[in-house]
């Protein structure tokens, strides 16, 4: 879940990112920031960046972390374990 915690944080510091986000998923700002603790929630922030590989290339690199360990963290979400 820190990985996705990390990957929002990344996603928010761009407004017109982050407000895409919000479109895409169809989260508002209040759903977001109730939802830090679900997983579901941080699926759909992995999911956003898996769904558009500029941005996922780029947040792996500010996060220095691999692309794959940002698709493994979604995997592991998906799966019910904390990522």
């Amino acid at each position: 879940m820190a990985l996705a915690l990390a990957a929002l944080g990344w996603i928010c510091s761009d407004q017109p990112r982050a407000e895409r986000l919000l479109s895409l998923t169809g989260l508002d700002p209040e759903g977001l920031r109730g939802g830090l603790d679900e997983p579901g929630v941080m699926r759909a922030v992995l999911d956003f960046l898996a769904d558009h590989e500029p941005d996922l290339l780029k947040c792996a690199e500010a996060l220095a972390v691999t692309p794959e360990e940002l698709i493994a963290a979604r995997s592991a979400l998906r799966e019910g374990h904390q990522a």
